[in-house]
């Protein structure tokens, strides 16, 4: 390999491409336990920079990374403030017990610490980031203009538990552990194994092994059911089609037409074609949906 190949591929590889899109990002910090919960902070158009933020809360055994696809396409319009929740990513552990009010109080409280105390904003959660988001927004009262949540979990009985997730053996071979990621996306995140390229087993790899939250107990909970009716933002919801989480269209639609038995004009997107991870898989098409929805909040304030 010459030496011009071998510098392209580094500048094209998975790590420098997470590295150079966090390194645009401003970093900040809150308290959480013993250390402190990250955020980072990319700004959006100038022209937006007095506008409310948007605040991204990742899924389980994950980190700000699962919105890695979706962050340039998301700060064109806005400015965009993706968390490390206590105990993933660069995040310190939470307190034990874990429990999802516990967790929702870290992070809200993380919230009052990062912003101007009269700073408002939009506020989006990926699978079990949605059930903490559902807290959080019903914490944040007023000052969530819109909660919208993407793939959640927390919906008790309509939550469908995935089998078939297997953990990299000690005497495994690196290629031998990425092909087992690619085999663990294919089961859970996506529909297409196409999208299950090296940049989402990168980071899924890395998210995996820095996890010290166990989240699929709270997951199955009903947490996010019972904090709806007490969030004042709008709510709405983006599900991919194919959505083995979601346990079918049939379960997404009840989760829709949950949503709007609560608010009647809440948007709820599906995504045709896409898997759980559908700001990965479908990543222009969700960004599109998600800004939608932002702007149909802000026209109604």
């Amino acid at each position: 390999m010459s030496d011009s190949t071998q510098n392209s591929s580094l500048i094209d590889s998975p790590e420098t491409k997470i590295q150079a899109l966090q390194d645009q990002a401003t970093r900040l910090e809150s308290p959480c336990g013993e250390g402190v919960m990250v955020w980072h902070r990319w700004e959006g158009p100038s022209e937006q920079h007095d506008r409310p933020p948007l605040v991204l809360l990742h899924g389980g055994f994950g980190s700000w990374t699962h919105w890695a696809r979706a962050i340039p396409l998301l700060r064109e319009h806005v400015t965009v403030i993706a968390a490390d929740s206590p105990g993933l990513g660069d995040s310190a552990d939470a307190p034990l017990p874990h429990t999802s009010s516990g967790l929702a109080e870290i992070i809200s409280n993380g919230l009052n610490h990062i912003l101007p105390s009269a700073q408002r904003f939009h506020l989006t959660g990926f699978s079990f980031g949605g059930m903490l988001g559902s807290v959080v927004a019903a914490r944040q009262g007023n000052r969530c203009l819109s909660f919208t949540a993407v793939g959640a979990s927390g919906f008790g009985d309509l939550h469908y538990i995935v089998e078939g997730i297997r953990m990299p053996e000690p005497e495994m071979t690196d290629a031998e552990i990425n092909n087992l990621h690619r085999d663990n996306l294919n089961v859970l995140m996506f529909d297409d194994p196409s999208s299950a390229d090296s940049l989402a087993i990168y980071i899924h790899r890395t998210n995996v092994n820095r996890a010290r939250v166990r989240s699929r107990r709270l997951s199955v909970s009903s947490a996010l059911v019972d904090a709806l009716p007490l969030i004042t933002a709008r709510i709405g919801g983006i599900w991919g089609e194919l959505d083995v989480t979601g346990g079918g269209i049939q379960k997404i639609r009840a989760r829709s037409d949950m949503f709007r038995s609560i608010q009647s004009d809440a948007c709820f997107d599906v995504i045709s074609g896409a898997g759980h991870w559908v700001m990965y898989e479908a990543a222009e098409i969700f960004s599109e949906k998600l800004i939608q929805q932002i702007q149909t909040s802000d026209a109604s304030e």
